[in-house]
């Protein structure tokens, strides 16, 4: 597993130079642009590259990220706690990012399901769709049931297959594949109905 996050992270030539913007990073030079977004990182907005607040804290968690604000450096811990102070959510998806990247799997921004991912098979991302969305549960957090089955069928309806991810307390990524079964309802069956107990 280490190996492959070393071997991922060797493809990036160097540290990326980044610049915080709230809880984003705005990567400047052109080329290591390219090279984030071959490998499935950050995003354009209004014609400028950013990386999402779980990406950063990834890159910077493998020390593949040079962070500043102004002239400052900013570590992990200081861009979580930004990263929190905007999304209560921000340390979860972190934890769920931080295990798909070290899986080999590619994850992009969800559809706003609360800490959710999609997520491309091993080789496939830049040339089909996510496969999977992955959604996920802190552990000793309640959640109603109606809320996730309503998620589930929407992200069946999508096309993709629901994965859950449960968070445990010690920070362990466990997940689920999720599916929809339906039990039909018991009819009697010929020579038992007369059967008194």
């Amino acid at each position: 597993m280490i190996e492959h996050i070393e071997s991922l992270m060797s493809e990036l030539e160097s540290k990326v130079e980044g610049v915080l913007v709230k809880d984003h990073v705005l990567v400047l030079d052109e080329n290591m642009q390219h090279s984030l977004e071959q490998r499935g990182f950050g995003e354009t907005m209004k014609n400028k590259f950013f990386l999402k607040p779980f990406e950063s804290l990834y890159l910077l968690y493998v020390d593949k990220l040079r962070l500043l604000k102004g002239k400052q450096p900013v570590h992990f811990d200081h861009l979580m706690d930004e990263c929190i102070k905007q999304d209560s959510e921000a340390f979860t998806k972190f934890l769920i990012y931080r295990d798909l990247r070290t899986k080999g799997y590619i994850a992009k921004d969800g559809f706003g399901f609360g800490s959710d991912f999609r997520v491309y098979e091993r080789g496939q991302f830049g040339e089909k769709g996510a496969k999977y969305v992955v959604f996920g549960l802190t552990e000793g957090r309640r959640q109603k049931i109606g809320i996730l089955q309503k998620q589930i069928e929407q992200i069946v309806t999508m096309g993709k297959e629901p994965v859950l991810a449960v968070i445990e307390r010690r920070g362990e990524v466990i997940y689920y594949k999720v599916s929809k079964i339906q039990f039909h309802q018991n009819k009697d069956q010929p020579g038992f109905s007369s059967i008194e107990f």
